[in-house]
């Protein structure tokens, strides 16, 4: 790779043209936002964080700095800050990873295998560690009161506003059933 910066905006343009939302602050290309979806058959899943992110100016040499925007209830994140502690951000990184493996490895790998051993949220993790059903059902609860709200946009499942949808509606008269009106 000829310089850092062209790495970055290779890193940049392959997560762009992923399954994940990109943000840009600025035109730097150092800082930036992605909404992040919990990882499937987890208590995590139909959760949407965003995530911000900054490339340091020695990227990808130097690790990118990750961290939660909207609240989440994990050991390893701590809570006020949004901060997280995974190792092969924090200390293994190398110039080999790039920011899809941020976001399709090891931010579902740390949702889908907390270690409640190197807590950032002691609370966290003592309830997990003391009480997994209390634990996962606050998991769900902080899913739903912090990550859900990112849904708006989609559209409902259900769409309940008095249209009929192709398959509901019929305009042959065969379908007419019952009395007629008197």
């Amino acid at each position: 790779m000829s310089s850092p910066s062209k790495r970055r905006e290779m890193d940049l343009m392959k997560l762009m043209m992923s399954d994940h939302k990109v943000e840009m602050v600025n035109d730097a290309m150092h800082e930036f936002f992605v909404d992040f979806h919990g990882p499937k058959e987890s208590l995590y899943q139909g959760g949407v964080w965003r995530i911000r992110v900054e490339l340091p100016d020695a990227y990808p040499y130097k690790s990118p700095s990750i961290g939660f925007v909207n609240k989440i209830y994990h050991p390893n994140v701590d809570e006020t800050s949004g901060s997280i502690c995974l190792d092969v951000i924090n200390q293994t990184w190398s110039p080999m990873f790039d920011l899809v493996n941020v976001f399709e490895v090891f931010l579902p790998q740390l949702l889908l295998y907390p270690n409640p051993s190197d807590p950032l949220n002691g609370e966290a993790a003592a309830l997990m560690m003391r009480d997994k059903a209390a634990y996962e059902q606050r998991v769900k609860e902080y899913c739903e009161k912090y990550a859900k709200q990112n849904l708006a946009a989609a559209p409902p499942e259900d769409s309940s506003d008095g249209e009929l949808s192709d398959d509901e509606y019929d305009s042959s008269d065969e379908a007419v059933v019952g009395k007629p009106d008197l």
